[in-house]
């Protein structure tokens, strides 16, 4: 049995499932901010209790965890005291970053803060050429100095970003070996392990943000490995980490930043794990947890992987307004809020949403636990859209009065009926997650009426018809276990590891037989990392990737081939990707222009392989109750009676039509418009919309 947990801000999901068949067993609880662990042990408890009251052998062989542990640190700015070591002269890079505004019209304008006051930042006199040239050693005496200045700050972590480390690394490791001997407390980090690419400001800047989270992500990684080997010893820890694959927890305490999108990536997994399943290649990925709602454009069943992206923005929709982070990451857009976002009037007096989360404490006003804020969540059980006595299969109840109570206060703010304010809220947050979708498909050159939204999360499925209206997609699906469908990506994911330099060459001036062997090399460590993940060699998957662009030119196209032998020149394979990619986003080719390789990646992975999940549970199949609920129709502007069906005694085959709700115990399915829903083999929902504004 293989167990999956996921933490997100308002609640911790569980999945266990038996390898051999399939079997599935959902646990859900609130998250524990305090302590993590808690809300972890308790739902891994909680599957063990079901499985075995299913009569199901407990052999656990592993526990596949991601986090938002990363990023909520990074975000509430609550990781250790860090230093930065980095070359002299360079001191100020955090500071001045790409000396662009990320909005020319704000005069109040916020630049995001460093995570490393300047006073913590020590410069090294040391110094590389552009080529690599050692142009001013790095001494034991210069060496001797960093120690003392060090110890002198009184630090728990500490980032080492030297200047052109990308090209040679070695003095950044002198200065690692020596602090890892002298100052033995301290955990050190390396640029060149993390991201060893050109672009000074945002390699020290993901090098900082991995060791601002190091100590506290190895403590934790830690107290988690204790709690599982509580429920059998030798039970290894995987980690989900944003890339789309996981690693081991030893790889995980060690590099910390790659799992700042692990959850996310899970349920873009999830969502391709479901479309494969059905048959559907061009996807919209929709997750809306409790406190973001996010989206990935899937065309030909393969996600697209991202190696720079921005965290802890101080506007959450604004590029430019985050730290930039050098990681691969599966290609993610933040389109709107969670379940838990509170709603508010605005300075301007108008209605707004976000990016304030309610959390899991106190939650929104209808969890009864002391929230006074109008939520997302409220809204939707304002709406008709939740059932207040059915709230995690009745383990929860909401309170409907609490509900009404912050939305009639929104409403006396802005002179408005409270049914009024809470469809705004509804709609609002639909429209901005539509519209940030539709963009983001725009750019990549799609139409979203060619495409599948798939939803997952607590709140995606009360949300997605009316987003896939808004869309104009007519179809869409929910997978089972929706509510909990980050997990069951991990449960989908292989292992996976990357590794990148940069080298900077005109393709044709490129030194294959150089190449060729730094590929051997990172192949090598590539696959010790995987196998310590539990990877065979037999199983591996290797891919070539490369950065490349027209000599001259600022923005990078990237290239992706099978792994092979390079030591015999690849300048016109190389080529002919390049320019197939570069005409596909482009248009058209510039004539007589020299292609220009700026970083090499690798990458591995293990096998995909397509999961089949079914309930571990008993449904009844014979009798399905039908109930009815009012809830809030759209394109009437009023409440009307719907049947409300429990999703799963509803057998495969059954064929409906909306309006109707869907209830299972993770989530909500609402669709409140002419549809017509089948119930697919793999107890998936189809939901093709026959109504549109």
């Amino acid at each position: 049995m293989r167990i999956a947990v996921d933490i997100g801000g308002t609640f911790t999901d569980g999945v266990a499932t038996m390898v051999e068949t399939g079997r599935i067993w959902i646990g859900k609880t609130l998250t524990t901010p305090n302590d993590p662990g808690v809300a972890v042990s308790t739902v891994i408890g909680d599957l063990m209790r079901q499985a075995e009251a299913s009569g199901c052998n407990l052999a656990l062989s592993e526990v596949v965890h991601g986090t938002t542990l990363v990023t909520n640190t990074l975000i509430e700015r609550k990781g250790t005291e860090t230093a930065l070591i980095t070359t002299e002269g360079m001191r100020d890079a955090l500071d001045i970053g790409r000396e662009w505004r990320y909005d020319l019209y704000d005069l109040d304008l916020q630049l995001p803060q460093p995570l490393v006051h300047h006073e913590k930042r020590i410069e090294a006199q040391e110094r590389l050429s552009a080529s690599g040239e050692v142009l001013l050693p790095l001494t034991d005496a210069e060496l001797d100095r960093i120690v003392q200045a060090v110890k002198s700050l009184n630090v728990r972590s500490v980032a080492v970003s030297l200047l052109h480390s990308y090209l040679d690394d070695s003095h950044e490791r002198k200065i690692a070996d020596r602090l890892h001997e002298a100052v033995p407390g301290v955990a050190v980090s390396i640029s060149s392990e993390l991201a060893r690419e050109i672009k000074e400001f945002e390699r020290s800047s993901t090098v900082v943000a991995s060791a601002y989270v190091k100590p506290i992500v190895a403590e934790y990684l830690g107290q988690l490995e204790q709690r599982v080997a509580k429920v059998r010893t030798g039970i290894p820890l995987r980690i989900m980490v944003s890339s789309g694959g996981f690693t081991s927890a030893d790889a995980a305490a060690q590099s910390p930043i790659f799992l700042l999108e692990s959850g996310p990536a899970a349920g873009v997994l999830s969502a391709l794990n479901t479309a494969a399943s059905n048959g559907v290649s061009n996807v919209l990925a929709f997750d809306m947890g409790g406190t973001t709602a996010k989206a990935c454009v899937v065309a030909n069943g393969e996600a697209p992987v991202a190696y720079s992206f921005e965290c802890a923005r101080v506007h959450r929709f604004k590029r430019g307004s985050g730290l930039p982070i050098l990681i691969p990451s599966i290609d993610l857009m933040e389109i709107g809020a969670g379940g838990g976002s509170i709603a508010h009037v605005n300075r301007l007096g108008l209605l707004n949403i976000g990016p304030e989360s309610a959390g899991s404490v106190p939650g929104p006003a209808c969890y009864g636990q002391g929230g006074q804020h109008a939520t997302v969540t409220d809204a939707d059980l304002v709406l008709g859209y939740l059932n207040p006595d059915n709230f995690l299969g009745g383990e929860m109840s909401l309170h409907t009065d609490r509900a009404w109570e912050a939305m009639q206060r929104l409403a006396d703010q802005l002179d408005m009926d409270p049914i009024q304010v809470a469809w705004g809220i509804h709609n609002m947050v639909n429209e901005n997650m539509a519209s940030a979708a539709r963009i983001h498909i725009a750019e990549k050159g799609y139409d979203p009426r060619d495409f599948t939204l798939v939803a997952t999360g607590g709140a995606g499925p009360v949300h997605a018809a009316e987003v896939a209206r808004k869309l104009h997609m007519s179809h869409l699906l929910a997978s089972i276990g929706a509510g909990a469908g980050s997990c069951l990506g991990m449960l989908a994911a292989p292992a996976r590891a990357d590794r990148s330099w940069s080298q900077p060459a005109l393709l044709e001036d490129v030194e294959w037989h150089e190449v060729a062997a730094r590929f051997t090399r990172l192949r090598e460590d590539v696959q010790n990392e995987l196998e310590e993940a539990g990877a065979r060699n037999s199983n591996i998957e290797w891919t070539i990737g490369a950065e490349m662009r027209y000599y001259g030119q600022g923005d990078n196209v990237p290239v992706s081939i099978p792994y092979q032998d390079l030591s015999n020149g690849a300048d016109v394979f190389m080529r002919n990707a390049f320019e197939e990619c570069y005409q596909k986003l482009y248009g058209h080719l510039v004539p007589r222009a020299r292609p220009q390789v700026l970083t090499w990646r690798l990458t591995g992975r293990s096998s995909i392989v397509r999961q089949q999940f079914e309930l571990g549970e008993d449904r009844p199949t014979k009798e399905v109750q039908v109930q009815q609920r009012e809830i809030y129709l759209p394109l009437q502007a009023r409440f009307g009676t719907v049947p409300v069906y429990e999703r799963y005694a509803l057998v495969p085959g059954t064929l409906l039509e909306g309006p109707l709700v869907l209830e299972e115990r993770e989530s909500t399915l609402v669709v409140p418009v002419s549809a017509e829903i089948e119930i697919r083999q793999d107890r998936t929902v189809s939901i093709t919309l026959k109504e549109f504004e």
